[in-house]
């Protein structure tokens, strides 16, 4: 009866300590705190470390994309930023979702923007692997409370207003770590007219786009540029082109090099991706990108003071 007693009061503590092992778990964050710190981060200078970037925050077996437990588990494996998809609903709360469909991530069926947002609050995320989760949709304030102090976000552009975005990053003084994906000079320009001080991710794939946004007096040190999916040799003229104006460039494996099925292969392409010579690696799977490379890095940056755990 003793040893019984023993035994169980072992296995109470041992509980006890794993979870309290799991919630004291330190996140890898970004310790940007105004929006000088957010274009210094992001300014290249030939010496930094290649940034990891979570595209639609990242894919997870048990955790939602495009949702605040992937973004805090993917956190506790690498510093990252994130790209993160904002959409309306019927009634005009701006949640997360990639697709214009609920089908694939959630629970139900049908158009998102056919559901009011208390309507949604009754379907449950599905992970990458279709696995039904316990979370929710959450709400891109939701997401943007939580985020200050940890990492940096990067709004793609779906179907909300411009101006309702940038009304959103205001209401919640969030420009020094809420930045936003541009397809065009003219989405750059509504949304410098609005702050001079926003920082973009620009769509810049070609030499002409390059020549675009300087014509258009987009301020390239207050962007990062999307040169492509794939490493090739025309990638060279870009880093170049970009790289004097101070502007890190960014490969994105999400619809390329991520879909290779063999994990070996995986990994090259990451490597690839870096001595290829871009600054950031975007990646449906950051935290396997982030561990692939992190041999071939500079062990140094001179953004030290960025970098923390908490």
């Amino acid at each position: 009866m003793v040893k019984s007693k023993i035994i169980i009061a072992i296995a109470v503590l041992v509980s006890i300590s794993v979870g309290t092992n799991l919630r004291a778990q330190k996140l890898n964050v970004l310790k940007v705190k105004t929006v000088s710190d957010l274009h210094s981060f992001f300014q290249f200078t030939g010496n930094d470390v290649m940034l990891i970037a979570g595209h639609r925050g990242g894919v997870l077996k048990g955790f939602p994309e495009n949702s605040i437990p992937a973004l805090a588990e993917i956190l506790k494996h690498t510093p990252a930023f994130f790209e993160i998809d904002p959409r309306l609903t019927k009634d005009s709360v701006i949640v997360l979702m990639h697709d214009a469909t609920l089908d694939r991530t959630t629970t139900g069926k049908g158009k998102l923007s056919d559901y009011t947002y208390s309507e949604l609050k009754a379907l449950k995320l599905k992970d990458g692997f279709g696995n039904v989760t316990e979370f929710v949709i959450p709400t891109l304030s939701e997401v943007i409370i939580w985020a200050r102090g940890k990492t940096i976000l990067n709004l793609d552009h779906k179907d909300v207003p411009l101006k309702m975005t940038a009304d959103l990053i205001r209401k919640h003084r969030a420009d020094a770590f809420v930045m936003v994906t541009v397809h065009s000079q003219a989405e750059a320009r509504f949304y410098l007219d609005d702050n001079k001080d926003r920082m973009f991710s620009a769509f810049i794939r070609t030499k002409k786009d390059f020549e675009g946004y300087e014509k258009a007096g987009i301020p390239f040190s207050q962007m990062i540029a999307y040169i492509g999916p794939q490493v090739k040799p025309e990638n060279r003229e870009l880093y170049e082109l970009l790289n004097k104006k101070g502007t890190m460039c960014m490969i994105s494996a999400a619809s390329s090099y991520d879909k290779l099925k063999i994990e070996e292969e995986r990994k090259a392409s990451y490597i690839s991706i870096l001595k290829d010579g871009a600054s950031i690696l975007e990646s449906d799977y950051p935290i396997d990108a982030a561990a692939a490379i992190q041999k071939d890095i500079k062990q140094s940056s001179p953004k030290k003071e960025f970098f923390g755990r908490q």
